[in-house]
């Protein structure tokens, strides 16, 4: 390690002697100066490339979601024409399985694992249903061969279907044994101090299997000021520390630098994740375009198109129908227990700013006493949230059926009124009250572009978030809307809900 790096390094999780013990080609030299890689026995190994246990524990991923796959699809193969029919399946079919794994890898499924820090099978639901339709479509083709009989619409149908859920189910099994049978990944930051802190509890928050476990600042100099200008440095800042993956998270307005820092930390062999300031602003909805060589992102208009507004009121109307069928006998239930709990109305009403700034009233079961809104200056000291926000997680306002109620998100339901009436929608921005509203100014107003939603990309985050960050994700939420993130936000919030994340 070089002198500059090592005066700059700053260590927050020592290495593991479980982890890696590359073996040792020379004897270390022994003298009291030998640099901290020497010490480690490290001298020699650095140009492994990537660390042992990270090559494990993506392989061991790998193996895992390809077995799954093989299992599922087989599974849901002979289930649904044995529950459906009198057809039986051939050994064809079962020998032609791992063309399935063919099938998976073309569309990039078995590594995009190791360019992310968080696992979400949720993720590639597009992606499965394509594929699990494919390979319905490839049964029926070839049912002369891999079946003795034939295929009905409803089998097609339930093929397609019941081999998602199986794949889907399958696939969640598989990262969750993985994980807990593989290392933590250990990621080393390269940064500010800011960017550091926010990393590590963002890590945190996802409950992602990563951890900063070292950083080194990044400023205006460029890679060669701190010394690791070249990749066989960057493999022994690795190798000591046994690292598995880089975050380059720039502040920086020169991006030389940076490009440069990323191409050798990819020719060290080691994973790479980038923390783009861009992305801030234009969201992840790009598509590249190629010129001649030269690549392009293209960026689309701010907002929805008028059928987009269409469809997701579609949408509103048909989950807030629905759910109100569902959950219309819970809600009696809750308001007889508000009732019979405490005095005052069964409804709280609160003036809220909805989209493009028009003022509504929103709905929610009463869950304080009846004069709450009169003690809330007395209790602004109490306040953790800060920024323009008031949350008290112990707030001595709340009723004995309100904390039930708020630790369950029952609280909450009553909104689907509002969705009916067309105030708010299932998803979107939060709807602030008037004193916090005035705070978000500028640009920043223009989060309010969609209705605001009873759920919303900040809320189902597992962790409290300050005004500013929590307006910037509403801001991207608008930016990056599409159908499938509204359901993949209330697939979230019921596991959020279940884990009594908001506690």
């Amino acid at each position: 390690m070089t002198p500059q790096v090592a005066t700059r390094l700053r260590i927050h999780d020592a290495p593991p002697d479980s982890e890696v013990r590359p073996r040792r080609r020379h004897a270390p030299a022994s003298s009291a100066a030998a640099p901290p890689i020497d010490r480690l026995g490290l001298a020699g190994q650095v140009d492994a490339g990537a660390p042992p246990s990270l090559l494990w524990r993506e392989a061991l991923n790998r193996r895992m979601l390809a077995v799954a796959d093989i299992a599922s699809a087989s599974l849901a193969l002979v289930v649904v024409l044995n529950l459906l029919g009198q057809d039986r399946v051939a050994v064809a079919a079962l020998a032609g399985m791992p063309l399935v794994l063919c099938l998976f890898k073309m569309a990039g499924l078995y590594d995009r694992d190791q360019l992310r820090l968080v696992h979400s099978t949720l993720d590639e639901v597009p992606v499965l249903l394509q594929l699990t339709g494919l390979f319905a479509l490839g049964v029926t083709i070839l049912q002369p061969v891999v079946l003795t009989g034939t295929l009905g619409g409803a089998q097609i149908a339930a093929l397609w279907l019941g081999t998602f859920a199986a794949i889907m189910s399958g696939r969640m099994v598989a990262r969750a044994v993985a994980a807990r049978l593989s290392a933590t990944e250990r990621c080393l930051v390269i940064g500010e101090t800011a960017q550091v802190r926010r990393i590590r509890a963002k890590l945190a928050a996802a409950h992602a299997r990563a951890r900063v476990v070292a950083s080194l600042p990044f400023g205006d100099e460029d890679v060669d000021g701190l010394g690791i200008g070249d990749p066989d440095a960057i493999r022994r800042v690795a190798a000591e520390l046994q690292v598995h993956r880089i975050i380059v998270a720039p502040t920086t307005t020169d991006a030389t630098g940076v490009v440069e820092l990323i191409r050798v930390a990819k020719a060290a062999g080691v994973r790479v994740s980038v923390l783009p300031r861009m992305l801030e602003v234009v969201g992840s909805a790009v598509e590249f375009d190629d010129i001649d060589g030269m690549t392009m992102l293209g960026v689309r208009c701010f907002g929805l198109t008028r059928s987009s507004l269409l469809v997701k009121r579609a949408f509103d109307l048909a989950g807030s129908l629905a759910g109100l069928v569902v959950v219309g006998p819970v809600i009696g239930l809750i308001a007889l227990a508000i009732r019979l709990d405490s005095k005052g109305p069964v409804f709280f009403r609160q003036v809220r700013v909805g989209r493009n700034d028009q003022h509504f009233r929103i709905y929610k079961f009463r869950s304080m006493v009846a004069d709450a809104d009169g003690q809330k200056d007395a209790l602004r000291g109490l306040n953790e949230a800060g920024d323009g926000l008031f949350k008290i997680a112990a707030d001595p306002r709340v009723t004995r059926v309100g904390r039930i109620l708020r630790a369950t998100s029952l609280d909450e339901l009553p909104q689907i009124f509002n969705v009916l009436r067309g105030e708010m929608s299932l998803v979107g921005p939060r709807p602030l009250v008037t004193d916090e509203d005035a705070l978000v100014l500028g640009l920043d107003r223009s989060r309010l572009h969609l209705t605001p939603g009873m759920t919303g990309p900040w809320q189902v985050l597992g962790s409290r978030v300050p005004m500013p960050e929590m307006v910037g994700i509403d801001y991207l939420y608008v930016a990056n809307w599409s159908l499938w993130l509204d359901v993949k936000i209330l697939l979230r919030t019921v596991r959020h809900v279940a884990r009594r994340g908001n506690v």
